[in-house]
Parts: structure tokens; C-alpha cells; sequence
């Protein structure tokens, strides 16, 4: 199974979470032992972390990497080496991806979005379908909301040509995390390659604005009328169609509030903004912060928001084929995943300004890749 052992520069780029994410899932999927060096050693807190995308928040900064990795470990029967919190240096040895029911704790609000994305690609070229019972924060700082995930990721990413489903157990906010997702899929025997470069024009507009716990509902509403205020004075012919939601008790664990905003264009294109309400941040501010999200990503001209990006680098680092995406402006996520599938994959990529009329004025790119037509084995 192994092949010669992948060397990684943990300090690169965005130097975080991220490359250990990408590069334990390339390295599960091919079978390539792994060594990461120099893990997060841009990073105030360098070492392994448990938590956010960004160590702003030191309380969430260990756990979370580390749940991500044992799950990957755990999908393998792999050999996983160097994972004391504070380490700066993994080895990983994958053995044969397997179905069946898998569960991943961040014991923390540490994203459970994030240990979707880690493990997604590699259930996917499993040997039987696979249930993944996710536990941490649904709905935290610094990762993709799971209704991110769910409206937006979700019918974009299998447009690669597989399903899933994710159930919504329990919600989970930051600080105290305990919210469960229960993801399904069954494996493919390859992905296709997918087109996303006509973005169309925006149809729809709706999104929620959601309170938990002992927040009022009023904070709820008040961020939904904020948020429509702030869109109508940039698109005044669409109805805005923001639902206030409370969160039902046994649906949600500890207190917060949060909203998401969804844009749907002509073609089947999704943007999205969203913003979590913090202690002492009126209602209003959270609302105003999502909307001028959604504008911004709609005023680049891309096909997918700054966040889908770096989501669909793997994807379509394994397709069958060549897949393009129009974008605006590159993030360094997306960078940082298109160096790494580069590295370990050996995926083509190629990133340039886009030539349409339509894009001259504005900050506009196509991501192209040549994917290795990856196989699944087992099928």
C-alpha cells in the first residue's frame, strides 16, 4: 500500500490547520505516508491546535486539528505519530480507507464543518457506505457554518457526482461546543470534473437569522431587518426573504446567536454571507456584517464565494478530467490547498485572470485543473 513518504512544510502559506486538513486527506486517499514539519509555526500559538481556523481565539487553539487527524487515522486503520497538543512535527502512515460508522469529538466548539471537509474525500473512495458522527461546535467562529455548509457547500460540491446527507442533531456554540451532526455517503468509483464559469444573474435572495439558548427572539428579528435593510440599498428588485428562527431547546446546546445569508443566481451559482453574534455586539452590527458578505461576494463576478474555494481544491485535484471555476480574488486558503494537492497529488493546476468582457473591470480569476482521475480500488 505505502509509497515513498510525502514531506511537508508545515510553516508555509497559511502555515495552520488547513495543510494538515489537505495533506492527511491526499495522503489517506493515495496511500502515501506523511511527515508535516514545523506545524503552525507562524502561528501565535504554534504547535498542534485544537481549534479555530485562526488562533485569534487562543481558549478553542489545540483539539480540533487533532480530531481531524484521528478521524483520518481512524478511516484508515492509518499509524498516526507526534500528536501530543503542542507538538510541531506528525508522521502519518494510511492503510486501507473503510466505511461503516466512524465518530470524531472536538471536545470543544472546535468546527464540525471542518472535520466534514477533512473526511469527505476519503470516505468517498471507501470500500462501503460510511456514517460519520460529527460532535463540536455547528455554528462557531472562524469555520463555515454547518447552514453554510449544508445550503451552499452542499449542491455545489456534488455536482462532482455524489450525494450526501447531513443530519442536524443537536446545534453547538462557542464556547462550550456539543453540537452533533450525523453525516451519510456512499463511496463513488470516481468523481466527474465539474464547469462553474457562468455565474449568471441573482434570482433569489434568503437566508436565517437564528437566536439559542437565553437570547431573545427580538435579537433574531433585528438582525433579519438589519440585514434586509443593508441589501435593499444595493439590489432593490429582489425580495429578501431573511426567517427568523429560535432555536428549539433540545435542538441546541449553550447560547448564541448568528444569521446567513444565501444568494442564487440564474445558472445554480450559491454565495453566501453569514456572522455570529458575540457578548456586547448589538443585533443589528451582526445582520449589517452578513449582508455587506454577500455583496462583496457578488460584486467580483465569480461563480462560488471566497469560502467554497479552497473547499473544492481537492475535488477537483481528484476528478476525471479538467474542471474550471470562475472566483474572485484568490485566498490564501485556496493557494495554500492548490500547492499541496500540487505537491502530494500531482494535480495540474493553473490560475488566471478571467478574459471575459464582463470581468475586465473587476478582480477575476478561473482555477483550472488537470485532475488525476483518481479510482477507487475497492468498487
Amino acid at each position: 500500500m505505502a509509497g515513498p513518504r510525502v514531506e511537508v512544510d508545515g510553516s508555509i502559506m497559511e502555515g495552520g490547520g488547513q495543510i494538515l486538513r489537505v495533506s492527511t486527506a491526499l495522503s489517506c486517499l493515495l496511500g502515501l505516508p506523511l511527515r508535516v514539519q514545523k506545524i503552525r509555526a507562524g502561528r501565535s500559538t504554534p504547535g498542534l491546535s485544537s481549534g479555530g481556523w485562526k488562533s485569534k481565539i487562543k481558549v478553542l487553539t489545540r483539539p480540533q486539528h487533532l480530531s481531524g487527524l484521528e478521524m483520518i487515522r481512524d478511516l484508515c486503520d492509518g499509524r498516526l505519530e507526534g500528536t501530543e497538543i503542542g507538538s510541531t512535527e506528525i508522521t502519518f502512515t494510511p492503510e486501507k480507507i473503510k466505511g461503516g460508522i466512524h465518530t470524531a469529538d472536538t471536545k470543544t466548539a472546535g468546527s464540525v464543518c471542518l472535520l466534514m471537509q477533512v473526511s469527505m474525500p476519503c470516505v468517498l473512495f471507501a470500500a462501503s457506505p460510511s456514517e460519520l458522527h460529527l460532535k463540536g461546535g455547528t455554528n462557531a467562529e472562524m469555520a463555515p457554518q454547518i447552514d453554510y455548509t449544508v445550503m451552499v457547500f452542499k449542491p455545489i460540491v456534488e455536482k462532482f457526482g455524489f450525494r450526501f446527507n447531513c443530519d442536524i442533531k443537536t446545534r453547538g456554540y462557542y464556547p462550550k461546543g456539543g453540537g452533533e451532526v450525523i453525516v451519510r455517503m456512499s463511496p463513488v468509483k470516481q468523481l466527474n470534473p465539474i464547469n462553474l464559469t457562468d455565474r449568471g444573474c441573482v434570482t433569489k435572495i434568503y437566508g436565517r437569522a437564528f437566536v439559542a439558548g437565553v437570547l431573545p427572539f427580538k435579537v433574531a428579528k433585528d438582525m433579519a431587518a438589519a440585514a434586509v435593510r443593508c441589501i435593499r440599498k444595493e439590489i432593490r428588485d429582489l425580495y429578501v426573504n431573511i426567517q427568523p428562527v429560535q432555536e428549539p431547546k433540545d435542538q441546541a446546546f449553550g447560547n448564541g446567536n448568528g444569521i446567513i445569508i444565501i444568494a442564487e443566481t440564474s445558472t445554480g451559482c450559491l454565495f453566501a454571507g453569514s456572522s455570529l453574534g458575540k457578548r456586547g455586539v448589538n443585533a443589528d452590527k451582526v445582520g449589517i456584517e452578513a449582508a455587506e458578505m454577500l455583496l462583496a461576494n457578488l460584486r467580483h463576478g465569480g461563480t462560488v464565494d471566497e469560502y467554497l474555494q479552497d473547499q473544492l481544491i481537492v475535488f477537483m485535484a481528484l476528478a476525471n478530467g479538467v474542471s474550471r471555476i470562475k472566483t474572485g480574488p484568490v485566498t490564501l486558503h485556496t493557494q495554500t490547498a492548490i500547492h499541496f494537492a500540487e505537491q502530494i497529488a500531482k494535480a495540474k493546476f493553473i490560475v488566471k485572470k478571467s478574459e471575459d468582457e464582463e470581468d475586465a473591470s473587476k478582480d477575476t480569476y478561473i482555477i483550472e485543473c488537470q485532475g488525476i482521475g483518481m479510482t477507487n480500488p475497492n468498487l
